[in-house]
């Protein structure tokens, strides 16, 4: 008995097909599919894909070397300050 149908976007399965299944639908869920699992028609749980993760940040290796530092190093402007403060 087959009872996986398209309902719009969102294909269903009966729980016992989904435990049948159940890897050829993650890989379908994983390939962005989802899909709804019924218990007697009534709607139960659903399989999404994953959350899309957003793009790494670009990279700013050519962006940092076209920065030019200017005065001293952090260290010494810490160890001048320290010498200055009033304790």
């Amino acid at each position: 008995m087959r009872t996986l149908r398209e309902v719009g976007a969102v294909r269903t399965v009966s729980v016992r097909e989904a435990r049948q299944r159940l890897p050829a639908l993650l890989n379908q869920a994983h390939a962005g599919e989802e899909i709804a699992v019924l218990r007697r028609g009534v709607e139960v749980a659903r399989l999404v894909p994953p959350p899309r993760t957003p793009s790494r940040l670009p990279d700013l290796t050519e962006f940092r070397a076209s920065v030019r530092v200017r005065g001293q190093p952090l260290s010494a402007e810490v160890v001048a300050g320290r010498k200055g403060a009033r304790y």
